[in-house]
C-alpha cells in the first residue's frame, strides 16, 4: 500500500493469514459500490490504495462484487472473494463468472470456484522450498508465476510465491487465491500452502471439478 489515505466507507482486511493471525494479503472492500459506479473511477481509486486487489460491493444483501487490482479489472480473484464472504456474512457472492458459494468453518472461510475462472497463471515447480524463498522478486521473464515446491508431499504442504510481473506496483503477491486454486486442480489434491511471507491458504478439490479455497481472514482498518 502506498501513502494514500484510505477513505471512508472503505475496510482493509488481511485474506489467508497465517495460524498466529499475522501476514495474509491485505483487500480494500468498498462497501457500497454505489459511492463510486464509474469504473474508471474504481480503477482509479484501485491504483491509489495500491493494494493487489480492492472489491467494490455493488450489492451487500446479494453479495455482487467488482473486482481490480491497481491497473486491470477481473472478473474473479480468490483473496476478495474469501474477504468479501468473511466480511458480508453470506453464503452466495455474484461475480460476472456466476454464482460464487460461500462456507464459514470455525477460523476459516472457504469459497467454491471453478479452475477456469481463474486467470492464466505460470505453474513453475522447483525442487525444493529453499529455491522457491531464494528467488529474487520477481524472477526475470514475463507473464504471471507462481513458483512452488513440495515442504512435504505425502501430507500435501507446499511452499509458494507469486510474482504478476505486469508493472503495476505489486511485486511480489502474498497469498493468491487463485493460483491455489489452479495448482490444486492441476495436481488433484488437497493442499496446504505457505505463500510469501507466511500466508496459509487450505484447497480441497471436488469430484465436479470445482475446488474450495479456504483461509484466516482479519479486519485491519475499518473506515
Amino acid at each position: 500500500m502506498n501513502d494514500y489515505d484510505v477513505p471512508a466507507g472503505t475496510d482493509v482486511l488481511r485474506v489467508f493469514c497465517g495460524p498466529d493471525g499475522r501476514h495474509g494479503n491485505a483487500l480494500g472492500v468498498v462497501r457500497d459500490g454505489r459511492r463510486v459506479p464509474d469504473r474508471a473511477d474504481r480503477q482509479e481509486l484501485a491504483g491509489k490504495l495500491g493494494f493487489s486487489e480492492t472489491v467494490f460491493v455493488d450489492d451487500p444483501e446479494r453479495g455482487r462484487l467488482d473486482i481490480y487490482t491497481p491497473g486491470l479489472r477481473l472478473p474473479f480473484a480468490g483473496h476478495p472473494v474469501v474477504g468479501a464472504a468473511w466480511l458480508l456474512d453470506l453464503e452466495v457472492l455474484e461475480l460476472e463468472v456466476g454464482e460464487v458459494f460461500a462456507r464459514h468453518d470455525g477460523e476459516f472461510c472457504w469459497i467454491t470456484a471453478r479452475p477456469e475462472w481463474a486467470p492464466p497463471r505460470t505453474l513453475k515447480r522447483y525442487a525444493s522450498a529453499a529455491e522457491v524463498d531464494a528467488l529474487p522478486a520477481p524472477p526475470p521473464g514475463e507473464g504471471w508465476l507462481y513458483a512452488w515446491a513440495w515442504e512435504e508431499e505425502a501430507a500435501g504442504r507446499v511452499r509458494a510465491r507469486a510474482f504478476p510481473r505486469r508493472d503495476d506496483g505489486i511485486t511480489e503477491d502474498e497469498a493468491t487465491g487463485a493460483a491455489a486454486l489452479l495448482l490444486s486442480a492441476h495436481l488433484g489434491r488437497a493442499l496446504n500452502i505457505t505463500q510469501g511471507r507466511g500466508s496459509q491458504i487450505l484447497t480441497a478439490p471436488a469430484p465436479d471439478g470445482t475446488v474450495e479455497i479456504g483461509g484466516r481472514v482479519v479486519l485491519t482498518h475499518h473506515g
